[in-house]
């Protein structure tokens, strides 16, 4: 049985996703300013991820016949002084991810909730999907540093990036 507690954090990590949405869409926003088309493509993808963990986290409290909340956000940083500034920003971001993701997996442990508990676990699985990707992509800037070919083709990489989501029982 979900309790209060755990709902209402249920509830308050549904509208970090939300707002883990807004933030890589001023990332992508930042990037199209600059021109930097493959790189903005790949923060839009990832405020569309971040709006699909939203909803299914929206649709689990919905299943449970529990009540979501949804809040409003503050405003996210829009203004970076680089890619490489943005990337470390989002990695940062993904960081507090996985402690909120953690922190609601300790709570369900706690309550003996299993069906919460079974359900974090693709929470869990996908922040280190999400930590990885991110750590990557700064690896890569940070060894291209000023090399515009190479630069060029990591952003021709991320313009190919795309959001499928996961068929039912593999999300």
């Amino acid at each position: 049985m979900l309790s209060d507690n755990l709902l209402a954090k249920l509830n308050e990590q549904m509208n970090y996703e939300f707002f883990s949405s807004q933030v890589y869409l001023a990332m992508a926003g930042y990037c199209s300013s600059e021109s930097f088309d493959g790189f903005a493509n790949f923060f839009i993808v990832q405020a569309e991820e971040e709006k699909f963990h939203a909803m299914k986290i929206f649709h689990f409290i919905n299943t449970l016949g529990k009540r979501t909340h949804v809040s409003g956000m503050e405003e996210p940083q829009n203004a970076y002084t680089s890619l490489l500034d943005a990337f470390e920003h989002a990695y940062a971001h993904e960081q507090t991810v996985t402690k909120r993701i953690y922190e609601l997996s300790d709570i369900a442990w706690n309550e003996r909730e299993h069906a919460t508990i079974n359900f974090l676990k693709w929470f869990i699985d996908e922040q280190v999907e999400e930590e990885a990707t991110f750590d990557s992509i700064i690896q890569k800037l940070r060894r291209i540093d000023k090399d515009s070919n190479a630069f060029y083709m990591l952003d021709a990489e991320l313009a190919q990036r795309t959001f499928v989501p996961p068929a039912e029982g593999q999300a």
